[in-house]
């Protein structure tokens, strides 16, 4: 009975030690968690901007990403200071779990939002992108996609922006979705 016992703890102990491997989340996923760890540094924190990063080791999927960098300021503190979070280890500068930067001066008057204005996650937000992009998207069906959650400057509401490319600077295409309500408010070329 003994050799029995000792070779279902192994198995056990196997099993433990295997892990699942890293898949993509959501915008909103990675932001509660950075969310979670930076209210030790301020508690009245808002979102400045929260930005896809892309890891190309890992594939992608609609509405997510394998790491996140959020912008939060702290008006009470008179700083802004950046976090990320990924679910990959890819470098030394975007590492597996949350990190903080150095916190900077909060610039007056930039643009922010209580995190629970953002009702629509990254992934609820890509349906509504995508119909709205039927034409782009299929004549660039291999194009990265990127995420950014920031405050529209029109509406000052939280919005997604869905970007056909790496970066909103370099992009050709981009829709912006309401990150309250999901719904369509514009195309960008």
């Amino acid at each position: 009975m003994a050799p029995g016992l000792f070779l279902a703890g192994c198995a056990d102990d196997t099993a433990k030690t295997a892990e699942k491997p890293a898949e993509p989340v959501t915008g909103l996923h990675g932001l509660y968690q950075m969310y979670t760890f930076a209210r030790t540094w301020a508690q009245d924190l808002k979102v400045i901007r929260l930005t896809s990063l892309d890891i190309p080791e890992m594939k992608p999927a609609p509405g997510k990403a394998a790491a996140w960098r959020v912008e939060f300021a702290s008006e009470s503190l008179g700083k802004a200071r950046a976090y990320t979070f990924s679910v990959y280890e890819e470098s030394v500068t975007v590492r597996k779990g949350i990190f903080a930067e150095s916190s900077t001066a909060l610039s007056g008057g930039t643009p922010s939002f209580e995190l629970a204005a953002a009702k629509t996650d990254s992934d609820q937000a890509w349906p509504v992108a995508l119909e709205h992009a039927k034409k782009y998207a299929a004549a660039n069906p291999k194009m990265a996609i990127s995420w950014i959650l920031e405050t529209d400057p029109e509406r000052k509401i939280p919005v997604w922006r869905v970007i056909w490319g790496t970066s909103a600077a370099t992009s050709g295409f981009s829709v912006v979705v309401n990150a309250e309500d999901n719904s369509y408010v514009r195309s960008l070329t």
